[in-house]
């Protein structure tokens, strides 16, 4: 008797035509649902990826196939999770993410040019970004400090929307000042980080040097930013843009 080709089949044919990894994103625009018996076919996919054996997760919104782990976490240098290797690709593969949902949001999104060769999984993020120059939106002095933010969305009007930070393991009081200096403008301002710095992040910023962006700096953990670009993926391949 031949073996039903199942949903969860299906997902882990396309993570091994995928290189073995995917984000669930992307698996949400590269599986082909249409004949699947459910009307939420990208929730059947999310819940396959979090419980299969055959699969585990590498970053949160990252998933790899068992049968690759070796393969998939030699590829980017995650087999000693406390190496500075590890903390690049954490921290590249988080300003892609951020870009990615900018993107989608439709605002012109920035890397700085020091960091245009540092790779979102596989591609460096020149090509992810719109663009590494900083635009001269102010004063020189000005946008010459904006120029080294981990990521900036700039709006229609060519104006910082929003301005990220990924702080994986330096020291957050440096955002702060960062965003101290630029506090000028109309602009949220966001540190994205693992839960576990939440404390630290809450004790920066009761610092008497930031009264007046204490409360204009808002924290983001990776769980929190993964989630807002899985949501804007299912939209988008519910829109059938691919």
């Amino acid at each position: 008797m031949t073996k039903k080709y199942t949903q969860a089949d299906q997902v882990v044919d396309a993570m091994r035509k995928h290189g073995g990894y995917s984000t669930l994103g992307n698996l949400y625009h590269i599986i082909d649902t249409s004949h699947w018996a459910t009307k939420t076919p990208q929730e059947s996919i999310r819940r396959i990826v979090q419980n299969s054996p055959k699969i585990f997760r590498v970053q949160p919104g990252l998933w790899a196939l068992e049968e690759c782990r070796e393969i998939v976490l030699s590829k980017f240098d995650l087999k000693d999770k406390t190496s500075e290797s590890s903390n690049v690709f954490t921290h590249g593969y988080y300003q892609g993410i951020i870009t990615e949902i900018g993107r989608m949001k439709h605002f012109e999104t920035y890397i700085p040019a020091q960091d245009k060769n540092r790779l979102f999984l596989e591609k460096p993020l020149k090509d992810v970004c719109d663009t590494n120059k900083i635009p001269p939106f102010s004063y020189p002095e000005l946008t010459m400090r904006a120029r080294t933010v981990d990521a900036i969305w700039f709006n229609k009007r060519g104006m910082p929307d929003s301005m990220f930070e990924v702080e994986h393991s330096t020291d957050m009081q440096n955002s702060f000042l960062k965003f101290c200096d630029l506090q000028d403008f109309n602009t949220r301002f966001i540190i994205v980080a693992s839960e576990n710095r939440h404390a630290q992040f809450e004790k920066v910023r009761e610092h008497s040097a930031f009264d007046n962006v204490r409360n204009r700096i808002t924290f983001h953990s990776y769980e929190d930013i993964v989630k807002q670009y899985d949501a804007l993926c299912l939209q988008t391949s519910r829109k059938g843009w691919i």
